[in-house]
């Protein structure tokens, strides 16, 4: 089975977040899924497979280490330029994938040998609640004096559920996660946490017993562009670069914007570069 590697959020390879993509996939159960992704030891892996007739659109399947997600940002934007490497013959295309979340639209634009943008539309989000700010500091290793005084905590979805936390300047330097937030952000309504720094447009983002930090978190820069835009902090349809990664190494860029005001946000879209990094297969399937 052929694949991809790339890695997304970056314009040259060995940076940003990098990704494994199985362009067709249709004949893989979830459990083959999984045990690949396990195998690749990428952050995620995304497996696409299409109807027999060609029309409609992809199904994408995105698996991490430890389990299926119903949507994620880098593995569709990534995935997205592989269909336009392989499929694709105008400069500028638009591809529709099926998650389980939703079907979304991404727009790619080549740029050169192995060198892509994609866009990707996670269109309107929604605004499930401010919690109390007591206590949510110390989750993650900080004091309350590291919180945004001026922007309230919010959990946002545009497919996954966070918590968006904003914090002060050199507050994200400091953060850590000292135990398992399942159960915290369950209690929230949120799934995961992502860190913003809003006026340096920086974040953080780590799987919730705080062992494995994300390079760049499409899906939770979704949600930080909503919050922004409907906390006035970028302009109506503005494009702004959200910096994530610097503190693993591989520092990433994304292109963060959103459409209307308050909670009537209609649009949001995250973008970055994408770089082809090699091609690979499979020898051999899991049983």
């Amino acid at each position: 089975m052929h694949y991809f590697h790339v890695d997304v959020f970056s314009p040259r390879p060995f940076s940003g977040n990098s990704l494994t993509v199985f362009p067709d996939a249709a004949r893989l159960s979830s459990a083959q899924m999984a045990a690949i992704t396990r195998e690749m030891r990428h952050f995620e892996s995304i497996f696409l497979s299409r109807d027999v007739a060609g029309d409609g659109p992809w199904r994408a399947r995105v698996f991490d280490l430890i389990e299926e997600l119903d949507f994620a940002g880098h593995p569709v934007i990534g995935a997205a330029c592989v269909l336009h490497a392989l499929h694709g013959r105008a400069a500028s295309e638009t591809w529709s994938m099926q998650l389980k979340a939703g079907t979304v639209e991404i727009t790619t634009h080549r740029r050169g040998r192995g060198r892509y943008t994609s866009a990707l539309d996670q269109k309107a989000p929604s605004f499930l609640g401010r919690p109390d700010i007591k206590d949510l500091a110390s989750w993650f290793s900080l004091s309350e004096e590291d919180l945004d005084a001026d922007l309230p905590p919010e959990v946002v979805s545009t497919g996954l559920r966070y918590l968006v936390l904003p914090v002060r300047s050199g507050a994200l330097e400091r953060a850590r996660i000292a135990l398992d937030l399942d159960a915290s952000l369950a209690g929230l309504g949120a799934q995961f946490a992502y860190l913003l720094d809003a006026s340096a447009l920086e974040a953080r983002h780590w799987n919730n017993d705080g062992v494995v930090e994300d390079v760049a978190t499409g899906s939770g820069a979704g949600c930080a562009a909503a919050y922004l835009r409907r906390h006035g902090r970028i302009r109506d349809g503005e494009d702004a670069v959200l910096r994530q990664g610097r503190f693993t190494g591989r520092p990433s860029r994304m292109t963060i914007s959103a459409r209307g005001r308050s909670e009537d946000i209609r649009s949001v879209r995250v973008g970055g570069e994408v770089a082809f990094v090699a091609t690979g297969r499979l020898e051999e399937l899991p049983v």
